[in-house]
């Protein structure tokens, strides 16, 4: 990570310039929630709007989260970054516990305190916003749905609306509203009885606290998904359909981060020279986001199953983020004595934060073992790598579904109803060897490279992406 003084003095961190908006300009202001795929998915959104559009993009956030945002951008160009005005709200006190890697639920319950304190950000956020609508011919506000309360001023305010940009697969969005209103999904009978159920995927209080963003979310003016047709056209079709609202439009523009990594893969980093040096599609590539603790029994079992299966990988071992990522050392994971030196060659052990958009965009990387939040899946779905899927809690059950049962380009290492049972080191070794090196593999690994290309070809003029992202953008500048 970079000297975050460095990050904090540089003009890469400047606050709001509102002295330079010009009148009758449309100023789009980006709310996230404070979680790291969250806040990381609205960045790479407003780098796309500066790249492409060259239109006014304000970021607000705590500023401890602002600088989150900022320091772990991964693969965005540093002159996009630049150009984006960052409005550091003071951040509220919150306590920021370790996370609990014995604990049963993987749910990151210590993460609450800091959700707790960005629902103080009401009225900075409303304050800032009567003061750019002053300025603008339009304020065009893009959040996070968590973040609904937050942005209700928008509806005072003459010229400005509101749009909620969804960090969650349009399949997870669509199970959730049929599950919670005790519709069935429209899915065959086969793949109905393995449908995960919404059992365990979060804490009552956190299932309280969406309940309570939903009279909010109705000032909205239309939705933005990152996702494409191509990869969940039957899904946004079918989303339409159970709509509140038939009237708010829909535009699904992703994948929204950068698709053409070869400008930033020529950078020195561990992970990448190391990939250099390794066969193509031969490196299983490791990683369970930033949310999620392993206990030191897990870790255990995962580094013998990765051991045993005598594959490559790259394995970036970190635990959980903390509310404020900036406060303490994380715990330094113990791994079994020797097992680096075992695996060398072999295997890489990574602890610090890693190029994940490069990894999986590498030639040499071939699968991807994941917990499968969306910002994941998405990268790994455009990159067209195919994904072991071991999801922990909210959405990710439903979205390993998507990756493995629906999309067919991937393989399940635990299913959602033992995700109280330990994972052994046999269970885990059979799914590496399984996707890294069968025939079975193979075929996953083709399907999971032809929808990448795919996806990737929706972002390009005159795709699909594309051109849902024009049509937004013609939409807020009418």
């Amino acid at each position: 990570m970079e000297d975050q003084a460095e990050v904090r003095n540089s003009d890469f961190s400047k606050s709001m310039c509102s002295s330079n908006l010009k009148q009758d300009e449309v100023a789009i202001v980006m709310v996230p929630f404070p979680g790291q795929g969250h806040l990381n998915q609205l960045l790479q959104l407003a780098c796309l709007i500066t790249s492409s559009y060259d239109l006014p993009v304000y970021y607000v956030g705590s500023a401890t989260h602002n600088l989150q945002a900022q320091v772990r951008a991964n693969a965005l160009n540093p002159s996009d970054i630049a150009k984006i005005h960052f409005y550091d709200i003071p951040t509220p006190d919150f306590t920021s516990p370790a996370p609990d890697p014995n604990a049963l639920s993987k749910f990151p319950s210590h993460l609450e305190p800091s959700w707790d304190a960005c629902m103080l950000l009401r009225e900075p956020i409303a304050s800032f916003l009567s003061d750019i609508s002053s300025k603008s011919r339009r304020v065009v506000v893009v959040h996070d749905s968590l973040m609904s309360y937050n942005v209700q001023d928008v509806s005072s305010l003459h010229n400005a609306e509101s749009y909620i940009f969804n960090c969650i697969s349009v399949f997870t969005l669509y199970c959730i509203i049929c599950l919670s209103v005790g519709m069935s999904v429209p899915l065959e009978e086969e793949l109905l009885k393995k449908l995960p159920s919404l059992d365990g995927i979060m804490t009552d209080k956190i299932r309280d606290r969406g309940a309570s963003q939903s009279p909010y979310i109705d000032i909205r003016s239309g939705d933005i998904h990152n996702t494409s047709n191509v990869i969940e056209g039957k899904f946004l079709d079918l989303l339409a359909q159970v709509a509140s609202d038939q009237n708010k439009k829909n535009w699904a523009i992703g994948p929204v981060l950068p698709t053409k990594l070869d400008r930033i893969s020529n950078r020195e980093n561990t992970c990448l020279d190391w990939l250099n040096k390794q066969p193509p599609r031969s490196v299983l590539y490791v990683s369970f986001g930033t949310t999620t603790s392993f206990s030191d029994r897990e870790i255990k079992e995962l580094a013998m199953g990765l051991e045993q299966s005598k594959q490559r990988f790259i394995w970036v071992l970190r635990d959980a983020d903390r509310g404020d990522i900036f406060t303490e050392e994380a715990r330094k994971v113990e791994l079994p004595e020797g097992f680096e030196e075992r695996v060398n060659g072999v295997g890489l052990v990574v602890r610090e934060w890693a190029p994940q958009p490069e990894i999986l965009a590498h030639s040499s990387t071939g699968g991807f073992m994941s917990h499968c939040g969306w910002n994941s899946c998405i990268e790994s779905i455009t990159m067209g790598v195919p994904i072991a899927a071991w999801p922990m809690h909210s959405d990710q059950p439903m979205t390993g579904f998507l990756v493995t049962d629906v999309l067919k380009i991937g393989l399940i290492v635990r299913e959602w109803e033992k995700r109280e049972e330990l994972v052994n080191a046999s269970t885990i070794e059979n799914v590496v060897r399984k996707l890294m090196a069968s025939e079975e593999g193979n075929v996953i690994r083709k399907r999971a490279e032809e929808l990448g290309e795919a996806v990737r070809q929706s972002t390009e003029k005159g795709g699909a992406s594309r051109m849902e992202m024009d049509s937004f953008i013609a939409h807020i500048t009418r």
